[in-house]
């Protein structure tokens, strides 16, 4: 890896004022991301309307400071300093890079339009909340279409590259370079693997049991559980916290304050510890990030892909693994209870890792996760070309669900209602899931090759090599590499499948048989 190097010690500079500005604009932004999560969690909901209008306008402060003409004439002196940008991969060289990246496509922005997709996000996602409860979709469906007709104004701002289209625009902003042709070449070979491997083992007559997720524990002793697992694998609760909310999700202001919330069914502690630990992996991406490095690139995530990477790794290469259970199966009645104490160890291993094709994306298996998905990608790609109106949006769910998942659709709560994402505006996201988990196999497998004994480890209930092994290639490199760059740089390979079916299968097909 490179060697971290600090910008030459300088008096006051084009490049000082440059970083004191984005780092004033992102301070801002982190206030913003503060009230998001009070709106998830505590907020009481008469609060809605005067919340959309304080996050809009917050919205619009940001975008303005980071377009601000005088951002522009910065940006152009430090780019001919040449001390600064001479070397790609040092800590101003990078921060200045980004800045312009970002810069540029903000500018691209009228503040209106950015002010107005904050305001009407902000609204949808309680409506969203209340039509999921529902199963309504017609509830929600006045709000998506206002969505995707701002996005479609967002994209066209942004332009995309002679052959792309305006997906791209969008996914560009989430995972840089991204494109909907790169993506479709993707996911067509891995759902031809997905599919086999998910038939092959629904085929057999062996399997996992699920008599794990069949107990009933009550919510506080799962709390508790989920908590002590999340403190073991490296989340440090002096600097972050952990609520309850719909859709679990992970931010914070800064890498000193991370709020993750989680959610709970009596009946399924299994979810409870994958929400968390997933979470977990955002969690502590964020808490190993450079504190010195604060609202610059340098302190920043490299992108959602290289984010989700961390989650997963977190919850399916290390909470799904045998080793990992082999550690966590003793303390099992400590926290959960006496009827805990009847299952086996393969039991609860095999619990962790049942496959069956069913409705909801965070709840899916390993193998069946990616098929959700793709049926995303596909539908948001059609919204944002006009090649399907948000009236077809059921049915086209449905009938996907039927072809790569088996699953009939019983209701919108279940189907087309059921994620957060395009209630908060976020389109030409979806991908980065899949990719995440790309990500996350080829990293471990890395990670393994550097550490033998990492499973001897997990079976001590010692995770500290791991979380260090990622703070220092990937949390600790900021920005300084893009997505496909940083897993070249990490592993020494381009991003693949193939760690991600090598890791299904191995697992997998011992488990039932085939």
């Amino acid at each position: 890896m490179t060697t971290m190097t600090a910008a030459p010690a300088r008096t006051h500079t084009a490049y000082d004022e440059l970083m004191l500005a984005i780092r004033e604009a992102n301070l801002l932004g982190s206030s913003a991301a503060l009230l998001g999560w009070d709106q998830e969690t505590f907020m009481p909901t008469g609060g809605l309307e005067h919340r959309s209008r304080q996050l809009a306008q917050m919205a619009r402060m940001v975008h303005g400071m980071k377009t601000a003409p005088r951002i522009g004439e910065l940006l152009a002196a430090c780019e001919a300093e040449e001390r600064l940008v001479g070397e790609p991969a040092s800590v101003a060289a990078v921060n200045v890079r980004e800045v312009r990246r970002e810069y540029d496509r903000n500018t691209k922005l009228p503040a209106s339009l950015v002010e107005e997709l904050t305001r009407i996000s902000s609204v949808a996602r309680s409506e969203w909340a209340t039509a999921r409860k529902e199963s309504n979709f017609a509830k929600f469906k006045p709000w998506l279409e206002q969505i995707v007709e701002l996005l479609r104004q967002k994209a066209k701002c942004y332009g995309w590259p002679t052959g792309g289209e305006p997906w791209d625009a969008l996914a560009d902003g989430y995972e840089p370079g991204c494109t909907a042709k790169q993506v479709e070449d993707l996911f067509k070979p891995l759902r031809v693997r997905l599919v086999k491997l998910v038939g092959d083992l629904m085929a057999s007559k062996k399997g996992p049991v699920n008599a794990f997720n069949e107990i009933n524990i009550p919510v506080p002793q799962q709390e508790k559980f989920v908590r002590f697992v999340a403190e073991k694998i490296g989340f440090d609760f002096n600097r972050g916290r952990l609520d309850i909310s719909t859709h679990p999700f992970c931010s914070g202001t800064h890498c000193n304050d991370i709020r993750m919330t989680t959610r709970f069914h009596e009946n399924n502690v299994n979810d409870a510890l994958g929400s968390t630990m997933h979470e977990c992996g955002h969690g502590i991406y964020e808490q190993s990030l450079l504190a010195d490095h604060i609202g610059t690139p340098m302190g920043d995530a490299v992108s959602l892909g290289i984010h989700e990477s961390q989650s997963r790794l977190w919850e399916n290469q290390v909470g799904r693994s045998l080793p990992f259970w082999k550690w966590l199966y003793p303390k099992l009645g400590e926290f959960l209870g006496e009827a805990t104490r009847k299952l086996s160890l393969e039991q609860v291993y095999g619990g962790a890792n049942i496959v069956k094709p069913d409705l909801i994306r965070v709840e899916a298996d390993e193998a069946t996760y990616n098929l959700h998905i793709m049926v995303r990608f596909e539908i948001e790609r059609r919204l944002i070309a006009g090649d399907m109106s948000v009236d077809d949006l059921p049915g086209v769910w449905n009938t996907r669900y039927k072809e790569y998942l088996g699953v009939d659709v019983p209701d919108d709560r279940r189907g087309c209602l059921q994620d957060i994402h395009w209630s908060m505006a976020s389109m030409g996201y979806f991908p980065t899931y899949t990719l995440g988990n790309l990500y996350a196999a080829q990293f471990f497998e890395k990670a393994l090759a550097d550490i033998p004994d990492l499973h001897a480890q997990f079976e001590q209930g010692e995770f500290g090599a791991l979380k260090g092994w990622l703070t220092t290639n990937i949390h600790g490199q900021g920005m300084r590499y893009h997505a496909a760059d940083l897993c070249k740089v990490v592993t020494g390979k381009a991003p693949t499948a193939d760690p991600l079916m090598r890791h299904l299968e191995g697992k997998l097909r011992p488990l039932y048989g085939v």
